[in-house]
């Protein structure tokens, strides 16, 4: 495996990241801990998920493969639907996104991550280390992460108060996207 080719294999894995990240971002004005938090949350899981699918094989990408996939997309969905339903909500309240704390946001990192298990199973025909090329993930992802973010809330800021709608319509158009491959 060339350089590049890992390089671009992590940017396509931080993709889903991003784009759920700018949708969060544009819907939810969320403070430095939940930032950061989710940061780390993501690109922990991209090394993580990697090493898991290289360590375990092909057996668990054969019961988990479209599982996972559709799961991931659900749990955008859903929480693009929160967001949309909050957003004509009358009360000012906390995001519904990242409410649930350190476990909402663990079940979003591995929302954004699951297509890192299955990159792991194929890593075993390259050459690169795997725990290399899981650390390179893992960066990839936790920058594209936070340039979401950042992204996300600027442009939410510049929309206003329905940059929540449209976070939430950003979210399930993503998990719909998900959802396309699944079948």
């Amino acid at each position: 495996m060339e350089w590049l080719t890992l390089f671009l294999l992590a940017v396509v894995l931080g993709t889903d990241a991003f784009s759920v990240a700018v949708g969060l971002g544009l819907g939810a004005f969320l403070g430095r801990r939940q930032v950061l938090g989710l940061v780390f949350t993501v690109a922990a899981y991209h090394v993580f998920m990697p090493l898991a699918g290289w360590w375990t094989g092909r057996v668990v990408e054969f019961f988990l493969g479209r599982l996972a996939s559709f799961l991931g997309a659900a749990v955008l969905i859903y929480l693009g639907l929160r967001l949309v339903w909050s957003n004509f909500r009358l009360a000012e309240e906390e995001p519904p996104v990242l409410r649930s704390g350190f476990w909402g946001t663990l079940l979003l990192g591995a929302s954004v991550s699951l297509d890192a298990l299955s990159v792991g199973f194929s890593l075993g025909v390259y050459h690169f280390p795997p725990l290399l090329v899981a650390l390179v993930c893992g960066a990839i992802a936790g920058l594209m992460t936070a340039l979401g973010l950042g992204l996300g809330r600027l442009a939410g800021v510049l929309v206003g108060r329905r940059a929540q709608l449209v976070g939430g319509l950003v979210l399930i158009g993503v998990g719909l996207h998900f959802l396309q491959g699944v079948g």
